[in-house]
């Protein structure tokens, strides 16, 4: 195992192409749960062990039942049928989430609302499995890419989330009070995230 690769894999997801603030993926989630940390915490772990597990479940749907070499020896397989067939397992992996939510931890389920159903047409979540085909990356590699892009996404939302919690009690002009306000922040921080861009860890 390469863990140089599985570093820069991280590295990228996190900092570099952030989901956010570099491919600007999920932004309906970012923007309508951060209003506080506490719920942005919660749907950035519950968007980390969706991206997390829909990788780890469509690698070996993908490779060894889409595009088996074994299934379909002509070349003529069912790629066409991988974004269907991943909106489906994530669709499936929410409502387990969901239900384990609504008994386990009912306050977090209840201040999520409506944004944790949406975790299914979150285009974060689809891109991140998406990019792991275009990618041809490994099983490991799928995972690991997953998991810290969705710890590039709870950065995110948790990084804007404290700071729309500070500009609640911030004096700005009227114009700007709420929502503009909390655009002109999220640019900022997009900025800020872009810095990183061209970043090289190795030689």
């Amino acid at each position: 195992m390469d863990w140089k690769n599985l570093l820069t894999i991280a590295m990228g997801a996190i900092l570099i192409n952030n989901f956010i603030f570099s491919q600007f993926l999920g932004i309906c989630p970012f923007m309508g749960v951060s209003k506080s940390t506490d719920t942005a915490s919660g749907m950035g772990l519950a968007v980390t062990f969706v991206m997390g597990l829909a990788s780890a479940v469509c690698w070996p749907i993908n490779h060894f039942i889409l595009t088996s070499e074994t299934l379909f020896p002509d070349g003529n397989n069912l790629a066409f049928m991988q974004t269907i067939v991943y909106i489906l397992v994530i669709a499936s992996l929410v409502q387990f989430i969901e239900m384990f939510l609504q008994k386990s931890m009912p306050s977090l389920y209840t201040a999520l609302g409506v944004y944790l159903p949406l975790i299914t047409t979150n285009c974060a979540v689809l891109g991140v499995v998406l990019q792991n085909t275009q990618n041809s990356y490994n099983f490991i590699e799928s995972v690991a890419y997953g998991i810290t892009g969705g710890l590039g996404f709870l950065l995110a939302i948790y990084l804007f989330a404290a700071v729309r919690e500070k500009l609640e009690y911030s004096e700005c002009p009227k114009a700007f009070e709420g929502f503009p306000i909390a655009l002109v922040t999220a640019g900022l921080l997009a900025l800020s995230f872009g810095g990183f861009s061209g970043l090289k860890l190795f030689g």
